[in-house]
């Protein structure tokens, strides 16, 4: 009786609910690219920088097969996917091994959410050197947001180096690619305008620290692109006047916070790290490595428009064009002045603990880090913006805080949590479905995207609590404090981590746990095949 009952079963709910599920192939091997007019070997991703949009589908069951064509262990890990532990892609965590040379791994998972997401490399530097591309996960009915046009935009940050050389570079001197220090000049400049006593108590001041007022970014010398393109190979996005354009702008740099704006034109921020928040109209947002916002913007006139992300070291740009035809340049915006970092960048705290008597000036409580150089009158997205799309279902109060301090030490380029680099350091232990507090607090003059594997955070950023925005990765400003909310619903060992690639090499990393009691919950040894089957 059980068989002749199981297969009209079977087909009936096939045909009540097919369930859709695809397979993906992704080769990883080190291949010739020339970007910037010299030939130079990356990793590729099926013979390209970045590797292809993956397009999922909610409620999708996804196989992916990822072949490693180097003689080095690899990985690709899911950016802002909730998937199972086995299958988030960090080697040694949950039992998984790495993708080792010659060999296919198998990921499956099924698709729990829509958005705009990414994927990268999580082994040692790769991610630098091309292992990166870009996700779109497509609602089973209508989106929410309309538009006519939608566009990936994924801005990196490409160098001919070697993702090892930087590194040691870094470790030789954390200064190695300051090339923008203060001259004399500058102290003639700022007597001229401060007064002498106040230019000298300043250089003195920032002397004694053995600190650079322009250190703002470790990493410098890098080509800015969009979609794998320079400025001057212009990626463009077609458009009719009067369309609305979805832009789906991803950070997948390794080291480069980037403001963007599209002069002429407004943006409506419709998305946060893959999750929908109320439309906020802005004329441009500073997003982080790893941060993901989806915009749209609806140009009226039949003319081209710059898409222009510089970075926070104002060393360059990656531009892109909007236009109703291939060949059209928009106007090129002009370079803003770089910020310079002031006394409020640092940790307060423990400056005036170490020197009592230290005086502070009105100018030394502004920020340099927040300077964006908006024009006066023109709108900057703020956190505080930003409002989630819906009621969070977790309102409960947090149980306990955790507290994050964020640290280094430059002269060995050392980064820390609570003092201590990760291969140091003991797991954060989370029960399973506990509701918890994280409290950032960045005792360093750089900013630091933190990013939470396996589990959306809930930013505490003065909305309601049942509209406080979901987020995966969040900006720490320098000096400064945030915090988020995070109910611990996925078991798993997670990865905790700056998303800043040097910083994390460098220690700033930990292990969550999150830990059901029942033995069954901990996930087997993931499923590792020999590559002589993988596709191209």
């Amino acid at each position: 009786m059980k068989i002749k009952f199981a297969l009209p079963l079977v087909w009936l709910a096939l045909l009540v609910s097919p369930a859709l599920a695809s397979t993906y192939t992704l080769d990883i091997a080190r291949e010739t690219v020339n970007i910037t007019g010299a030939p130079v070997k990356k990793i590729t991703i099926n013979g390209g920088i970045p590797g292809p949009t993956l397009r999922f589908t909610e409620g999708e069951n996804v196989t992916i097969n990822v072949t490693n064509h180097m003689d080095e262990m690899t990985s690709i890990h899911w950016h802002g996917l909730i998937v199972p532990g086995e299958m988030d892609g960090v080697p040694t965590f949950n039992n998984f091994p790495g993708i080792m040379p010659g060999e296919t791994f198998t990921y499956h998972f099924t698709i729990k959410q829509t958005g705009t997401y990414w994927y990268h490399a999580h082994s040692m530097g790769q991610e630098q050197d091309g292992v990166f591309g870009s996700i779109i996960a497509s609602p089973k009915g209508k989106d929410p947001i309309q538009s006519d046009r939608d566009y990936v935009v994924v801005l990196s940050d490409f160098t001919n180096e070697k993702s090892d050389d930087i590194m040691a570079h870094l470790k030789m001197s954390s200064d190695y690619y300051s090339t923008a220090r203060r001259t004399l000049g500058d102290f003639f400049h700022d007597a001229k305008t401060n007064g002498v006593s106040k230019a000298w108590k300043t250089a003195r001041e920032w002397g004694d620290m053995r600190m650079a007022q322009t250190d703002l970014a470790d990493v410098t010398g890098y080509t800015f692109l969009v979609n794998g393109k320079s400025s001057q190979q212009n990626w463009t996005g077609l458009f009719k006047p009067g369309e609305r354009v979805r832009l789906r702008f991803i950070n997948a740099s390794a080291m480069s916070f980037f403001d963007v704006r599209i002069p002429g034109l407004k943006m409506s921020v419709v998305q946060s790290d893959g999750q929908n928040v109320e439309p906020v109209t802005v004329d441009e947002f500073r997003f982080a490595p790893a941060e993901t916002y989806d915009v749209i913007v609806t140009p009226k006139d039949d003319k081209a428009y710059t898409i222009a992300a510089e970075p926070i070291d104002r060393t360059g740009f990656a531009i892109a064009t909007l236009a109703t035809s291939i060949g059209q340049y928009g106007e090129m915006p002009q370079q803003r002045p770089r910020a310079l970092l002031s006394m409020a960048d640092m940790d307060m705290e423990q400056m005036m603990k170490d020197d009592p008597n230290m005086e502070m000036t009105p100018a030394d409580m502004i920020s340099g880090w927040a300077k964006t150089g908006t024009p006066e009158g023109q709108k900057a997205l703020s956190y505080a913006d930003l409002r989630y799309a819906g009621v969070q279902k977790d309102q409960r109060p947090p149980e306990r805080t955790i507290e994050v301090n964020l640290g280094g030490n430059m002269e060995r380029y050392i980064w820390t949590i609570n003092d201590q680099k990760f291969s140091e350091a003991e797991p954060i232990r989370l029960k399973y479905g506990e509701r918890v507090r994280l409290k950032f607090t960045n005792h360093t003059m750089m900013a630091h995207p933190m990013h939470l594997h396996g589990m959306f955070v809930q930013l505490e950023n003065g909305q309601p609590t049942a509209k406080l925005p979901n987020k995966h990765t969040v900006i720490v400003p320098p000096g400064g404090s945030y915090s988020v909310l995070l109910t611990a619903d996925a078991a798993g060992e997670w990865a905790f981590h700056c998303h800043l690639l040097y910083h994390m090499m460098s220690g700033m990393m930990r292990k969550v746990i999150v830990a059901k009691l029942d033995p069954a919950d901990v996930p087997a040894p993931a499923n590792q095949t020999q590559g002589s089957h993988h596709a191209h």
